[in-house]
C-alpha cells in the first residue's frame, strides 16, 4: 500500500513538473520567433499535451524519465545560435526555479499535520524538479544538455557523433538497470539514479541554504 501511495504522489507531482519544463521550451521558442510550438498545440501547461507514456512510466518506476519533445524549427529563430541555446536551457532553468519556489511551501506543509499526503506530493514536486534539471542536462541526444552543446559547438567530431547517435543506447541500458534495481530490490544496480541523486544533493544546497535563512 505504501508503494502505491508513493507512485500516486510521484504521478501527481509530475502533473505539475513536466508541463512547466515543456512549456518553458515552447515559450522560449516563440519568444525567439518560432511559432511551431503554438501550431503543434504545445504552447500550454496542460499535462496531457506533454506526457510521453514510456517516459512517464520510467519517472514513476525509476525516478527519472522524459516528456514529449516540443517541436521547434530553428530556421525560424531571429538568431539561430542564440535561439537554439536559450530554448535548450529554458526547460531546466524553469525546473530549478520551480524547485526554488516550491521548497518553502513544502517546508511549511510539514508543519501542518492536516496536509497529510499533500506534503508528500509537494516534496516530490521539489525533488522531481531537481531530478529533471539534472537528467535533462546529460549531453545525449535528444536531451537538453546535448541541444545546448549542439547550439554552441562549431565543429563535429567522433565524440559528438557518439553523443548524437549512440549515447541514447547507453542511456536506455542505464534505464533498464534502474528499473531492475527497483523490481528486484538491488539498489546498487541503479547507477544512473545514484549519480543523479548525488548531483541533486549538490545543486539543492543553494536552495536549502537560502530558505534556511527564513525557516
Amino acid at each position: 500500500m505504501q508503494r502505491i501511495i508513493e507512485y500516486i504522489s510521484v504521478f501527481l507531482a509530475l502533473i505539475l513538473v513536466l508541463p512547466v519544463h515543456e512549456f518553458a521550451h515552447a515559450f522560449a521558442a516563440v519568444k525567439n520567433g518560432d511559432l511551431t510550438p503554438k501550431l503543434a498545440g504545445r504552447y500550454t501547461l496542460n499535462p496531457l499535451a506533454h506526457f510521453d507514456i514510456i517516459g512517464l512510466c520510467c519517472f514513476v518506476l525509476a525516478g527519472f524519465g522524459w516528456a514529449k519533445p516540443v517541436p521547434i524549427n530553428p530556421d525560424n529563430f531571429n538568431n539561430r545560435k542564440t535561439g537554439s541555446f536559450t530554448v535548450a536551457i529554458a526547460g531546466v532553468a524553469a525546473n530549478y526555479i520551480f524547485a526554488f519556489v516550491f521548497y518553502p511551501i513544502a517546508i511549511l506543509s510539514f508543519r501542518i499535520p492536516q496536509f497529510g499526503y499533500i506534503t508528500k506530493v509537494l516534496h516530490y514536486v521539489v525533488r522531481l524538479s531537481l531530478v529533471f534539471f539534472v537528467f535533462n542536462l546529460i549531453p545525449v541526444y535528444p536531451l537538453d544538455g546535448f541541444m545546448a552543446v549542439d547550439a554552441l559547438k562549431k565543429h563535429r567530431d567522433p565524440f559528438y557523433d557518439f553523443l548524437r547517435y549512440k549515447g541514447i543506447y547507453v542511456l536506455y541500458a542505464l534505464f533498464a538497470l534502474s528499473i531492475a534495481a527497483d523490481l528486484f530490490d538491488v539498489p546498487q544496480l541503479n547507477v544512473l539514479g545514484i549519480a543523479i541523486n548525488f548531483v541533486v544533493s549538490v545543486i539543492e544546497k543553494p536552495i536549502t541554504l537560502f530558505w534556511g535563512l527564513f525557516f
